[in-house]
């Protein structure tokens, strides 16, 4: 799947985890109002890193794909080189988004937190029970010019792990169901550029083919922050969104 898969290499693991720890884990996420409100133009959810506060089993799961054997696991898989994963779990952690919830077609931030390492992975994994297609608040993979997107269902259970790249796009539809979808998400990073050579940008957004205004909105937006981030890195650096490390 990963070597033939388009229009972004990625690969679904259903089932990943028995079934009523599973479960077990989706009553434990906390309640959204605890967690840091993204809203802008661009997205629309609720996201935590604040591991310590949540019920133990939230950090245990989410910890669990930073192992060196899932590591070494997913290396063997993706061929990728120096995967390492963030304890710091930057711009990652559990994400929770109700009706009405979305993310614009956008690509990664190429780099860490500190600007050391490119994001070369990202490992989604979806606990919401009986999710379906029609709930909305599913995964799409857009080819380059952002005209046409696959969809992956946030399928309870289920792992997806895709690559990170200058091209490849990716949103969540809007969520249309009362209710609320929940993913723990990883990163991985390599001071490896996945596409052989070097770049650098913030994460960048897009318009969706009929949002013709708001996709010139998020156009110039994006111009806007990559200039400022060239010149100066540490602003753009600068998150809430991370561990605090000691």
């Amino acid at each position: 799947m990963w070597s033939s898969s388009t229009p972004t290499r990625h690969f679904i693991l259903d089932g990943l985890l028995p079934e009523a720890e599973v479960l077990a884990l989706a009553e434990k996420f906390p309640d959204p109002n605890e967690l840091m409100l993204r809203s802008t133009i661009r997205e629309h959810k609720r996201v935590g890193v604040e591991i310590k506060r949540y019920d133990p089993c939230v950090g245990e799961y989410l910890f669990a794909f930073q192992h060196p054997e899932v590591v070494t696991a997913i290396a063997d898989v993706t061929q990728l080189k120096e995967l390492e994963p963030d304890p710091t779990l930057y711009a990652s952690g559990i994400s929770i988004m109700g009706r009405d919830d979305f993310l614009n077609p956008h690509l990664d931030n190429s780099h860490d937190g500190m600007g050391a390492r490119y994001r070369v992975l990202n490992l989604l994994y979806y606990v919401s029970p009986n999710w379906v297609l029609g709930n909305g608040g599913n995964l799409e993979l857009w080819n380059p010019d952002v005209s046409v997107a696959q969809t992956v269902i946030s399928q309870f259970n289920r792992l997806v792990v895709m690559e990170t790249t200058p091209t490849s796009w990716h949103s969540v539809s809007k969520v249309i169901s009362n209710q609320p979808r929940f993913c723990c998400s990883n990163y991985y990073f390599s001071r490896l550029p996945p596409v052989g050579k070097d770049y650098s940008h913030v994460t960048t957004f897009a318009g969706r083919p009929e949002e013709f205004f708001r996709g010139l909105i998020l156009k110039l937006d994006g111009t806007a922050r990559n200039a400022i981030a060239k010149l100066f890195p540490q602003i753009t650096r600068r998150t809430k969104h991370k561990i605090a490390e000691d």
